[in-house]
């Protein structure tokens, strides 16, 4: 009777997962299968019918991919643009939810307005941008005494120091579109921390940088570990903020945008998946490394 129950248990439990398998099969692992044999063989918009399971694989691709010129300084830039819009908007989330923490008239009408850049759609805010820092008629060249071509100019000097102009301007926008996302993760975990400890360090004498330091950050790595993890997955394979700004010119290339170029401008199948293939594992290393030393991490504090 219990071997009986036990099945009956048992099938209704693969019952009730077999939807969720099912549609993790149709849009997950068949397409992953799908590029992963397109990568390794031949592979051009104009014989792509003839493609199969059995036929004639090859590492071509992946050794053309990166051989090619412009394949590194691409993941350079994909690393740069993800290191730093990740840690600039994770930082203005975590500014805009301790400014935010307390009551005041209008709270609630300004937290909203917050979720602007994050609710709107990628492409409205993108051309917003793209007027406010045209060189001839944007706003926020006039304020300045000669115009720079924010999204257009690879290099610039800035206190005697050059620096990645039209680069900055793309991870300056990835900051400013995502840190609302920081800031709902943030805020959340502060309303719910006891008011009892950050009174208590008020009567303790503890001062404003003290309390922050000893009292809310011990509390927030977690949340900000994982939000690190999100924001650089989600980041890493971004690639309509950098295309709809700059098309990937003016050296901001990342390595999303390389795949579509090769993809649309050469037709070429192969070599676009075997460059996913190659972006998909150093995300993979990237994240084992972290999560590898944040579990250390977190071991030690517990």
């Amino acid at each position: 009777m219990r071997g009986t129950l036990r099945q009956q248990e048992g099938r209704a439990g693969l019952a009730l997962i077999s939807p969720t398998l099912v549609v993790t099969l149709v849009v997950v692992v068949v397409p992953l299968l799908w590029a992963v044999m397109l990568a390794f063989q031949d592979v051009r918009l104009i014989n792509i019918r003839r493609v199969g399971i059995f036929g004639h694989y090859t590492l071509e691709n992946f050794t053309y991919v990166i051989s090619e010129p412009g394949f590194w300084s691409a993941l350079v830039n994909t690393l740069v643009y993800t290191v730093a819009g990740t840690a600039l908007s994770i930082a203005a989330g975590l500014v805009a939810a301790l400014a935010l923490r307390d009551r005041f008239p209008g709270r609630t009408l300004v937290r909203a307005s917050i979720l602007v850049p994050y609710v709107a759609p990628v492409v409205a805010v993108a051309f917003l941008w793209e007027v406010m820092l045209n060189p001839q008629y944007g706003i926020v060249n006039t304020w300045l005494s000669e115009p720079i071509a924010f999204l257009s100019q690879a290099r610039g000097t800035f206190l005697g120091i050059e620096v990645p102009v039209a680069l900055l301007t793309v991870i300056a926008f990835e900051a400013w579109r995502y840190f609302p996302f920081a800031f709902l993760f943030i805020l959340a975990r502060l309303q719910a921390l006891p008011k009892e400890l950050d009174e208590a360090a008020v009567v303790d004498g503890a001062t404003p940088t003290q309390r922050f330091r000893y009292v809310i950050m011990p509390q927030l790595w977690r949340i900000i570990a994982l939000l690190s993890v999100l924001r650089f997955v989600f980041t890493f394979t971004k690639f309509d903020d950098v295309y709809l700004l700059t098309g990937g010119g003016a050296g901001t290339e990342v390595v999303s945008v390389r795949v579509y170029n090769f993809l649309t401008a050469r037709d070429d199948i192969g070599a676009s998946a075997a460059q996913a293939i190659v972006l998909a594992v150093v995300l993979v290393v990237f994240l084992v490394i972290y999560l590898r030393f944040f579990s250390g991490g977190a071991r030690e504090q517990g």
